[in-house]
C-alpha cells in the first residue's frame, strides 16, 4: 500500500468512523478531515459499499450509532492497520516531516481509542492524553484576568459600562452579512498584501488568498464553519483555490469582532493557509498529508494559532495595543477570550466533571462571551466527547504558540516557515522548522 492509500485510510477512516464525510461541502456534513483536494483517488476509507450508511448515521457521534452499520464498516476498512502503516512511514520519512506524520498518527491512535470508549468497546480515555495528542502540552485551567483588564480599560475609554452595552452598539446586521463579508475581506486583503506578501517567496504572491463566499445558515450546531474545497480547477487545470463560509444566522457579534472572524477564517488565516498549501502541493514543495487536513491535530493547533494571530499579522504588529483603533483591539480581546473559553470549558467538562449550566455562567462572567456562545461552548461543543476534550484546547494553545515565536523571530524568518515554505509543520515541529 501506497503512503498515499494508507494515509487517505488512516484520516478518512478516522473521519467516517466519527460521522464526517470530507466530500461534503457544507461543515454539517464535514467532522475531522477539511479537505480533500489533491485529485488522487478516494480511498477505500471512503469508497467501500459499508462507509455511506456510517456517514448517514453520524458514525460514533450519532446520539444512537448505528452500531450494526459501524461493526461491518470496521470489518472491511482496517483503521488500526493503516495508522500503524503511517508510523512505519513516519519512521521511514525520518526529520520534520517523519515527525510531523507521527504527531498525525498519535492523534488518530486517540480518536480510535475514544470512539471505541463510545462504543463500550475500549476503556475511558484520560483527559490529559486526548489534550496532549492534539495539543503537545498538558491540559490547564484559563486565566482570562489580564485580557479583562485590558477590556475594562478600553471599555472606560470607549464610554462604554459594559461589554454587553457595547456589542449591542456594535451589532452585526446579519442581513448585509454578505456586504460586510466582502467589505472586510477586502480590507485585510490589502493588509496582507502589504504586511505578509513582502515575506513570502514570489511563487506565492499570485495565489487568490481569499476565494470564498459567505453563506448564512440557520440552527447549525457551530458559529461558523470554514470549508477549503479546493477542487475546482482552471482551463489549465490550476486550482481555483475556491472555499465557503457558513456563518451561523443566530450569531451574536459585533463589527470589530466580525473583523477578526474574518482575518481569522479567511485572510490571512485559514483560506490563505489552505491555499498556500495547496499551490505548495501542486508544485511538489510538501507532500500528500498536507492535501487532506484534519482536525483535532497538532497541525490544526498550529492553524488555529495562525488565525488567531492573523489580525495582528495583518497589521504587521505583534501586540495588540499596536492596533490603530480601541473597539477592534476590544473586539479581538473578545474573540481571544471567547478562545480562552473554549479552554476552560474543556477543563471544567472533562477535568473537573462539572455540569454544563456551573459552566456556562462560569464562561458567561469570566470570560465575557454572549450567552449564546456560553451555552454553545459549554453544551454541544464542550461536552462532545471528541471536540471538548482534543480541539477546545487547541485554540488557545495555538494561539499562545504563534504569538510567541511572532515575539523572538522576525516575519521575514518566521512567516514563510508559518505558512509551510519550509514543509508542513504543526505546533510541536514548528520550532526546529524555524530555528533551522
Amino acid at each position: 500500500m501506497t503512503f498515499e492509500q494508507l494515509a487517505g485510510n488512516a484520516i478518512l477512516g478516522i473521519d467516517t468512523l466519527w460521522g464526517g464525510d470530507v466530500m461534503c461541502a457544507s461543515g454539517t456534513g464535514r467532522f475531522i478531515a477539511d479537505s480533500w483536494f489533491s485529485d488522487e483517488p478516494l480511498p477505500a476509507a471512503y469508497t467501500d459499499p459499508s462507509a455511506a450508511r456510517v456517514r448517514e448515521s453520524g458514525g460514533v457521534s450519532a446520539k444512537t450509532p448505528d452500531r450494526p452499520a459501524i461493526e461491518r464498516y470496521l470489518g472491511a476498512v482496517d483503521i488500526p492497520g493503516a495508522i500503524r502503516g503511517l508510523r512505519r512511514e513516519a519512521a521511514d520519512f525520518g526529520g520534520l516531516r517523519g515527525e510531523y506524520i507521527a504527531g498525525l498518527a498519535r492523534c488518530f491512535e486517540t480518536m480510535w481509542d475514544l470512539a471505541m470508549e463510545i462504543l463500550g468497546k475500549g476503556e475511558p480515555v484520560p483527559y490529559a492524553r486526548c489534550v496532549e495528542a492534539s495539543t503537545g502540552r498538558p491540559p490547564e485551567p484559563s486565566d482570562p484576568s489580564a485580557k479583562r483588564r485590558q477590556v475594562d480599560e478600553l471599555l472606560r475609554e470607549t464610554g462604554y459600562q459594559s461589554v454587553d452595552a457595547w456589542r449591542h452598539a456594535h451589532t452585526v446586521p446579519m442581513a448585509s452579512i454578505r456586504t460586510l463579508g466582502a467589505a472586510v475581506i477586502a480590507l485585510y486583503d490589502r493588509l496582507t498584501a502589504d504586511n505578509v506578501l513582502p515575506h513570502l517567496p514570489e511563487a506565492l504572491h499570485s495565489v487568490p488568498r481569499a476565494n470564498i463566499a459567505f453563506l448564512p445558515i440557520r440552527d447549525a450546531w457551530f458559529s461558523g464553519s470554514m470549508n477549503y474545497l479546493g477542487r475546482a480547477r482552471r482551463p489549465d487545470g490550476a486550482p481555483e483555490y475556491e472555499a465557503t463560509y457558513e456563518i451561523n444566522a443566530s450569531l451574536q457579534i459585533s463589527v470589530p469582532e466580525f473583523l477578526q472572524l474574518v482575518s481569522h477564517e479567511v485572510v490571512p488565516g485559514h483560506v490563505t493557509t489552505f491555499a498556500y498549501l495547496q499551490n505548495l502541493y501542486v508544485r511538489n514543495v510538501v507532500g500528500f498529508e498536507a492535501s487532506v487536513l484534519t482536525m483535532n491535530t497538532r497541525a490544526a493547533t498550529l492553524f488555529e494559532g495562525i488565525a488567531n494571530n492573523a489580525i495582528l499579522i495583518a497589521h504587521g504588529v505583534t501586540e495588540i495595543d499596536q492596533l490603530p483603533d480601541p473597539d477592534v483591539r476590544i473586539g479581538v480581546l473578545l474573540a481571544l477570550l471567547q478562545d480562552d473559553a473554549k479552554n476552560q470549558a474543556s477543563f471544567l467538562t472533562w477535568g473537573e466533571g462539572l455540569p454544563q449550566a456551573e459552566v456556562a455562567a462560569v464562561l458567561r462572567r469570566d470570560f465575557l462571551v454572549s450567552e449564546e456562545r456560553a451555552n454553545k461552548l459549554s453544551g454541544a461543543w464542550g461536552r462532545h466527547p471528541l471536540l471538548g476534550r482534543m480541539y477546545l484546547p487547541a485554540y488557545r494553545a495555538g494561539t499562545e504558540r504563534v504569538a510567541d515565536l511572532r515575539r523572538r523571530y522576525p516575519a521575514g524568518r518566521l512567516l514563510p516557515v508559518l505558512f509551510g515554505c519550509s514543509g508542513l509543520v504543526d505546533a510541536i515541529t514548528i520550532e526546529r522548522a524555524v530555528a533551522g
